[in-house]
C-alpha cells in the first residue's frame, strides 16, 4: 500500500525498484522481531549484572550478598539468553543494543518499578508456567506500549513503526506457546510460510501499479455521491488493490479481501474511510458475480 502511494504520489513507476523496497521492508521485519528479543535477552543481563555489582559492594547488605534470583533465573528468559542459535543469528545481522544500552535501562527500570516484578518477586516458589506468564505480562503491559522504546524503534528504521504491534502480537503468541524444552530453532521461524506467500506482496504490487488504469476504471460510476477525483488518494489505493484480489487472485476469499481492506483503511485513513470502502467493495463483489467475473478456486472462497 505504502510504495503504490509513493508511486502514485511522485509519478515515478520505477517499479523494479519499488519491487525490491517490498522485499526489503518485509524482511526487515525480522530483523525488529530479532532485535525485541534482543532486548529480553539484554534485560536478563542487566538484572544478572545488577546483582553481581551489589555483592561486590565493600558494605554490601544482607540483601544484597544473597539476593532474590528469582528474575534472573526466570526459565524463559534463559531459554533465550542460552539460545546459541539465536546469538549467532544476531550477530550475523549485526544487532545489538551495546549502542543503545539506555533503552535496556529504561525497560529494566520500568520492570523493577511495576506492580507485576513485586509480585512475581514475592512468590518463593517458582515453575515454568509461572515464569512464562510472568514475560508475557511484562512484555504486554511494559515493553510493547513503552512510549520511549517506540521512539527509538521509529527513528531506528522507518518501516518498523508499522511493522510493530504485528512482531509484538507474534513474539507474545511465541512465548504463549512456548514449552519448556522447545526445538532450538523456536525462536527462528521462517518468515515466509513458502514460496507462493513471498511472491504475493510483489505480485500484488506489481498487479496493481501495472494495471492502474483498469482498476480505476472500475470504481468509476461506483461512488453516486463522490467524484473519483474526490475520494481520497488512501482510499482510492486500497479500492484498487482489493480490486485487483477479486479479479486477478483466484485463491484469495472474497470475504478475506474485504474484511483486511476494511481493516486496513480503519488504521491508515479516514475516520469514515472502512464503511465507504466496504461498501464500493459489496457493490462491486455483487456486480462481479452477476457478470461471472470472479473465478475464484478453493473452500470457503465466498
Amino acid at each position: 500500500m505504502q510504495s503504490i502511494y509513493a508511486i502514485a504520489q511522485s509519478g515515478n513507476a520505477d517499479v523494479d525498484k519499488e519491487v525490491k523496497f517490498v522485499k526489503f521492508s518485509m524482511d526487515n521485519m525480522y530483523n525488529l522481531y530479532l532485535t525485541l528479543l534482543a532486548l529480553l535477552v539484554e534485560v536478563q543481563k542487566k538484572a544478572e549484572e545488577q546483582q553481581q555489582l551489589s555483592q561486590k559492594k565493600y558494605l554490601a547488605t544482607q540483601e544484597e550478598k544473597n539476593p532474590n534470583k528469582k528474575f534472573v533465573n526466570n526459565s524463559v528468559l534463559k531459554l533465550l539468553v542460552e539460545n546459541e542459535l539465536l546469538t549467532e543469528e544476531l550477530s550475523n545481522r549485526k544487532l545489538s543494543w551495546d549502542l543503545d544500552d539506555k533503552y535496556v535501562e529504561i525497560i529494566y527500570d520500568a520492570i523493577l518499578a511495576s506492580d507485576i516484578y513485586q509480585e512475581y518477586m514475592s512468590k518463593s516458589e517458582t515453575n515454568f508456567k509461572e515464569d512464562r506468564e510472568f514475560v508475557i505480562a511484562i512484555y504486554k503491559n511494559i515493553i510493547a506500549p513503552n512510549d520511549k522504546l517506540y521512539d527509538f524503534i521509529e527513528d531506528r528504521n522507518l518501516t518498523w513503526v508499522d511493522d510493530l504491534p504485528l512482531v509484538n502480537t507474534l513474539i507474545l503468541k511465541m512465548i504463549t506457546n512456548l514449552k519448556k524444552d522447545p526445538d532450538a530453532r523456536y525462536f527462528l521461524p521462517s518468515l515466509y510460510k513458502d514460496e507462493d506467500d513471498l511472491k504475493f506482496a510483489s505480485d500484488l504490487f506489481k498487479k496493481t501499479v501495472l494495471n492502474y488504469e483498469k482498476l480505476q476504471e472500475e470504481i468509476v460510476g461506483k461512488t453516486p455521491n463522490w467524484d473519483v477525483e474526490r475520494i481520497a488518494d488512501l482510499d482510492s489505493i486500497l479500492l484498487k488493490m482489493a480490486i485487483c484480489e477479486f479479479l486477478r487472485f483466484p485463491s484469495i476469499p472474497v470475504k478475506v479481501t474485504m474484511n483486511e481492506y476494511v481493516e486496513i483503511a480503519k488504521e491508515y485513513s479516514t475516520p469514515k474511510s472502512s464503511v465507504f470502502i466496504n461498501g464500493i467493495l459489496d457493490k462491486l463483489v455483487k456486480e462481479y458475480q452477476q457478470d461471472n467475473k470472479l473465478n475464484k478456486v478453493g473452500r470457503g472462497l465466498m
